[in-house]
């Protein structure tokens, strides 16, 4: 859920920074040719209506891919970076045996033991080496 509010908060801001560029525009049409004394000046609100049109015609695609990007990105960050040869984990930082991952993260106590392609590889290996 955290990574739900991490991306609505990206959008959000994408978002209001779409509507800066529309304001802006109408701004300029509408308030900005009174404001520096421009006396015979006759707004033309279809050229804003047709900037607003455009710039939401690149907000929408940009707003989509820009989800689309930061949800791949916290799915990937959220893979386990296992050592391949000593298989410790990464955990904030530090590189900590899988079973003091499970006993920080979950609280579970863990034990060994040994699975059935291992045990029949071990029962060969013995059988190999007593021949």
């Amino acid at each position: 859920m955290q990574t739900q509010t991490h991306i609505s908060r990206i959008l959000f801001y994408e978002g209001i920074g779409f509507f800066v560029i529309i304001a802006l525009s109408w701004l300029n049409e509408l308030v900005l040719p009174n404001l520096v004394g421009a006396n015979q000046y006759v707004s033309n609100w279809r050229e804003s209506v047709a900037e607003t049109l455009i710039v939401l015609v690149v907000a929408i695609p940009v707003m989509i891919l820009t989800k689309r990007l930061v949800s791949r990105l916290y799915y990937l960050e959220g893979f386990l970076r296992v050592c391949a040869w000593c298989k410790k984990l990464e955990h904030e930082g530090q590189w900590i045996p899988i079973e003091d991952f499970f006993e920080r993260k979950f609280q579970t106590e863990t034990s060994h033991g040994m699975c059935l392609a291992c045990s029949d590889e071990v029962k060969a290996g013995m059988k190999s080496q007593a021949a």
